[in-house]
């Protein structure tokens, strides 16, 4: 199958046409081929304007357009290091290696966390640190970070989060019930956090448990056969 073809319509049809134009998300996005990123029976989706179910409990990869957004509204420099919450299908974390300096991505399900590893590693992509262990918790030995971004939906942005932003930091986060969010904007200026509503989304629940229902651990990297 040519995904080439699907990838530069997805990118032209789904992105730049819905007013996405910053180059370096772009390219970004066209370095990162999506449809390794997704089950194998469902790599016939993988380009289509839609969010895609993982192997796991509720997990999914994003359409292409929030990624795209949420890249985009992350406001990425070169040399910023980014805190993910949310590995899922590692696609997220690809396409922010491919713009800033380092990537340090959480997942709960050691599952994911591995298959991204191996698929990241795959195309390429060095700059990606993971951990399998609470998302709330962040990651504060390698704290503080100029960006964070939230794949999961809470009620409130968690302070321990917010902790872990530098000054002069961004976070992107989907905030509300289970039904409906706001994609939401926090800056964080000395002691004072700002935020901005910028889009409705639907994100599936940041989940917080001490008892993980798969492996877990606090090793900042997994070993990949």
């Amino acid at each position: 199958m040519d995904y080439t073809n699907q990838l530069e319509t997805m990118l032209k049809q789904q992105i730049m046409a819905r007013g996405i134009t910053h180059p370096r998300v772009l390219d970004a996005m066209y370095q990162t081929p999506r449809h390794l990123f997704v089950p194998d029976d469902l790599k016939s989706e993988a380009y289509l304007d839609q969010p895609l179910s993982l192997p796991e409990n509720q997990a999914t990869i994003s359409q292409p357009y929030i990624v795209a957004y949420m890249t985009e509204a992350l406001q990425c420099q070169s040399l910023d290091r980014v805190l993910e919450i949310g590995t899922g299908s590692g696609y997220q974390a690809a396409i922010l290696a491919n713009i800033c300096k380092e990537v340090y991505t959480l997942e709960r399900y050691y599952t994911l966390s591995l298959n991204a590893q191996r698929t990241i590693l795959s195309i390429g992509n060095h700059n990606v640190f993971f951990r399998v262990d609470d998302s709330l918790e962040g990651w504060k030995t390698k704290s503080p970070f100029d960006r964070i971004i939230v794949t999961a939906a809470a009620y409130t942005a968690p302070q321990t989060l917010i902790d872990q932003l530098k000054d002069g930091g961004t976070m992107l986060i989907p905030l509300g019930d289970s039904r409906i969010q706001t994609l939401t904007r926090i800056r964080k200026k000395g002691d004072k956090i700002q935020t901005e509503n910028l889009i409705p989304c639907v994100f599936v629940p940041l989940i917080h448990h001490s008892n993980h229902s798969l492996k877990s651990g606090s090793s900042e990297s997994i070993a990949v056969e």
